[in-house]
């Protein structure tokens, strides 16, 4: 454990701050909805699970069939998992024949099928949703956005920041500090958050149509499925969530006022190849405009520094007001073995590492580090479970093993500090040493170890574990509390639609020039 984190958690533990308790974590998954072919479905979004547009819980992400469901923010993790739960639940009761393909990588895409796209209404607020959603076709092709993940947002208690902040010798404004940490903890997510890859990676095979016949440096599975034999997260991969055009931008995290300027000048920043896409033809959008980046959503990272927008305010005005309130990690695969993607030993390990990744020494990062970062990203995606693995530790090699178990240390140190050396925490680091020690506990290992024993390739083993876990949620029980909350916000959130859909607004050029030229 380093000099830095073992000095700042004696101190804090002195001083009886509370590190977990009262800290906030919401989830956000995304799943496919699928027919009982186990092709992608082809039917509108359910209307019984709302607006797509206005509803809080059930959205949508690209597709129309691509589900996203989204929770508040609790704090403790059983909170945030059982609402998650049921979430899925209310939806599974409302798809009919359909299933929650329940894997980061897709179903079986049908060849010169197109992929809908999500739609949301008439209103300006749904044009720009679509549109966005467009451009994203147009730029990276609809299959890649089929990918499914769960971001995990994470904030530290409010009565955290002002004892931190005095740990630290700091006597500045106390919201551009918590920025400023925010910002020291997403530096650390970059050099480390290939361990999140190791640990929790699910994704090392995906059917053959994903490239639609185009050529791929993945070994044959079978003839259906393509894969490789030391991956843990394709959807993290080069082959996943990729783009030549952001490969060059290098958004600095070293201070709040850097990131904002490297966003704001990749929206407004023209590029060539999304030029020659055009921004309209005739009455019909293409996609928002030809830059770098749309919007901010469309920066592709692992980790984003974030603040609630308000109705209306781009992503960059929100943090420029009121600065970072919490981060958001995108690494997360969906796995296979929970209905619900996600279970409570991983949210208490990723809560504990972002906790480490605050409190440990964070230097800067130039565009040097953050390439050798990033390389140690794809490098674990398509090759973490390799024995003997190496990674660049600041231009010298390490291998993963020893550095991993390093990090471990310190989050265990932290674990130990929550709940003493037997509660729930301290559990689910040594959980994680298991993996450490044994790659054939991974879940990327255990889904191609799944998929050999039942003799199926990607697709097939996926759909069958699609149908058994919709099935098991559709029964589940849903707390009467719960249960009409959702059914209100549902009904709520088409009424919303329908009052936008009507409200008289100025043309959709007017709004998006009102939207990026807000100041």
């Amino acid at each position: 454990m380093g000099d830095t984190l073992e000095k700042r958690l004696v101190a804090l533990e002195d001083r009886g701050v509370t590190l977990i308790d009262d800290a906030l974590t919401g989830l956000e998954k995304e799943s496919l909805r699928v027919g009982a072919n186990g092709l992608l479905a082809d039917t509108p979004h359910p209307e019984a699970l709302g607006s797509a547009l206005a509803n809080a819980y059930i959205t949508t992400d690209f597709s129309e069939a691509l589900l996203e469901f989204v929770t508040p923010t609790y704090a403790t993790p059983t909170e945030v998992l059982e609402c998650l739960t049921d979430v899925h639940a209310f939806t599974a009761r409302h798809l009919g024949e359909e299933r929650l393909w329940n894997a980061s990588m897709p179903c079986r895409l049908e060849p010169g099928r197109d992929i809908p796209l999500a739609r949301y209404g008439r209103s300006n607020v749904a044009q720009m949703k679509t549109t966005y959603r467009r451009g994203l076709g147009h730029r990276y092709g609809r299959e890649m956005q089929t990918i499914a993940g769960v971001h995990f947002n994470f904030s530290m208690p409010e009565g955290f920041w002002p004892v931190y902040q005095e740990l630290l010798g700091d006597t500045g404004d106390l919201d551009a500090f918590r920025s400023e940490s925010y910002l020291a903890l997403a530096r650390n997510f970059r050099r480390i958050g290939w361990l999140s890859l190791y640990l929790f990676g699910a994704s090392p095979a995906v059917d053959r149509s994903f490239f639609g016949g185009r050529e791929t440096t993945l070994s044959g599975w079978d003839e259906t499925t393509l894969y490789e034999p030391h991956a843990t997260s394709l959807r993290m991969s080069d082959l996943g969530y990729n783009s030549s055009a952001q490969s060059r931008l290098q958004i600095s995290l070293d201070n709040l006022d850097r990131y904002i300027a490297g966003l704001t000048a990749a929206i407004m920043t023209p590029h060539d190849a999304y030029t020659r896409i055009g921004v309209r033809d005739k009455d019909k959008w293409l996609q928002l405009n030809d830059s770098l980046l749309q919007i901010e959503n469309e920066y592709y990272s692992s980790i984003r520094p974030k603040q609630v927008a308000r109705s209306g305010e781009r992503p960059t005005l929100a943090l420029a007001r009121r600065g970072v309130a919490y981060v958001e990690v995108r690494a997360l695969d969906v796995d296979p073995f929970s209905p619900v993607g996600i279970n409570v030993e991983q949210v208490r390990f990723m809560q504990v590492l972002l906790v480490y990744c605050l409190l440990a020494d964070s230097p800067p990062l130039d565009a040097v580090a953050l390439g050798r970062h990033d390389a140690n990203h794809v490098l674990v995606a398509h090759s973490g479970r390799k024995p003997g693995l190496e990674l660049d530790a600041d231009g010298a090699a390490r291998s993963l093993r020893d550095w991993a178990s390093e990090i471990l240390e310190g989050v265990e140190a932290i674990a130990n500090v929550i709940d003493g050396e037997d509660g729930g925490y301290t559990q689910a680091c040594q959980a994680q040493r298991v993996r450490l020690d044994d790659a054939a506990q991974t879940p990327s290992a255990r889904l191609l170890d799944a998929m050999h024993s039942e003799g199926l390739g990607f697709h097939d083993y996926m759909m069958a574990q699609s149908r058994t876990q919709t099935d098991w949620l559709a029964e589940r029980t849903i707390k009467a509390s719960r249960l009409d909350a959702l059914e209100r916000e549902a009904r709520a959130s088409l009424a919303r639609q329908r009052d936008l859909d009507a409200a008289p607004s100025p043309s959709f050029e007017s709004h998006l020039d009102a939207y990026f030229h807000a100041t």
